[in-house]
């Protein structure tokens, strides 16, 4: 299985004693990199059901074994490509960083307010046709790559409907609220609250439309594939302390995480076989990724907590790559909400008819 891309696809390596302004820039500029060997043909993403998405999910594994921050940008990127495409809205253009804000916790949120053509500044060319002549205001929370994506997916409510809309958010109506993101792992994936005001959109799709699609799911596997990747990463300090010193402890604990490692890999390899061959069935696609998503996120622990039992605290004190690696696949892993996800898939499987 492929975990590392050619040399001249893989974005630069990062300074790993990056305080966390700079971790940012720098998941910035890996950013910046992938996606202008994207535009250049140089690398691709290819489209989730496409025949290829064992590709996709291998770039996406290949940019998360370099860096964690810059993969959570870059399959931002790419996921926002595949919902235009789902829902037949324009993809990215060149040179555009999409990001895909779409975290629903509680608080204030996001209002999308509807402008008839003409009527402000959400309606200047506006056309009820093509989903334009929309404003948004509020505060979405979480949102990856505030300081260096242009454009963003985001979900508002519009009345009583939550609806998926398509804004660009580097202009001075959109902007990130400072200390809002205090994160030492994934502290370069920039992933503050925003503030919204009066900022224009375009709907994409219909009310619900994001949720309801097979490829949100689709979607949720591919975040899986950069746990993959990010732990295939944080498995390296106990390969190498295997390989200089044989000691039937630490050889226990590399047997134990290349086992969940191959398994992890195999059911991505899984996952993505049954995408292509069948990737409109919205009931079969969550109930994958409801799957895949669990066991990975639990292999990928488990992938952290054999490397530190095997190697103590040594690497995460003086491998500054190393305890990077591990702070930040801590916290991406998080977005798999443990005991509350394995609730909704257990109740999947009791009562399918409840869960619809």
């Amino acid at each position: 299985m492929r975990d590392d891309l050619p040399p001249s696809t893989a974005p630069e390596a990062l300074d790993a004693d990056a305080g966390p302004l700079a971790a940012r820039r720098q998941a910035a500029e890996g950013f910046r990199s992938v996606l202008a060997r994207v535009d250049a043909g140089e690398l691709e993403f290819p489209l989730p059901g496409s025949g290829r998405t064992r590709d996709r999910f291998a770039a996406l594994r290949a940019v998360a074994g370099t860096d964690l921050c810059t993969a959570r940008l870059v399959e931002g990127h790419v996921d926002a490509a595949a919902i235009l495409a789902e829902l037949g809205a324009p993809p990215p253009g060149p040179g555009e960083r999409w990001g895909v804000w779409a975290a629903e916790p509680p608080g204030e949120g996001l209002t999308a307010l509807r402008k008839d053509a003409g009527d402000g500044p959400g309606g200047a060319g506006g056309r009820a046709e093509d989903g334009s002549g929309w404003v948004i205001s509020g505060l979405k929370q979480y949102c990856s790559g505030a300081h260096s994506c242009t454009h963003a997916l985001v979900t508002a409510r519009a009345g009583d409907e939550r609806r998926l809309f398509a804004v660009r958010v580097d202009g001075d109506d959109c902007r990130p609220v400072d200390g809002t993101w205090q994160a030492v792992g994934m502290a370069g994936s920039d992933t503050p609250d925003v503030r919204f005001t009066d900022v224009p959109a375009r709907a994409v799709g219909g009310p619900e439309a994001y949720l309801r699609r097979p490829g949100f799911w689709h979607g949720g596997i591919g975040v899986a594939a950069c746990w993959y990747g990010g732990a295939v990463a944080a498995s390296r300090v106990l390969r190498e302390a295997a390989e200089r010193r044989a000691e039937p402890h630490t050889d226990a604990h590399l047997g134990a995480v290349d086992s969940r490692l191959q398994a992890a890999g195999a059911l991505l390899e899984q996952a993505a076989a049954e995408i292509d061959a069948d990737p409109l069935d919205p009931d079969a696609a969550r109930l994958r990724a409801m799957r895949v998503r669990a066991f990975v996120a639990s292999a990928c622990a488990a992938v952290l907590d054999h490397v530190g039992r095997a190697t103590g605290a040594g690497p995460l004190c003086h491998d500054a790559r190393h305890a990077r690696t591990a702070a930040d696949l801590a916290v991406y892993l998080r977005q798999h909400h443990a005991e509350r996800d394995l609730a909704a898939l257990g109740a999947l499987l009791a009562r399918p008819e409840d869960t619809r």
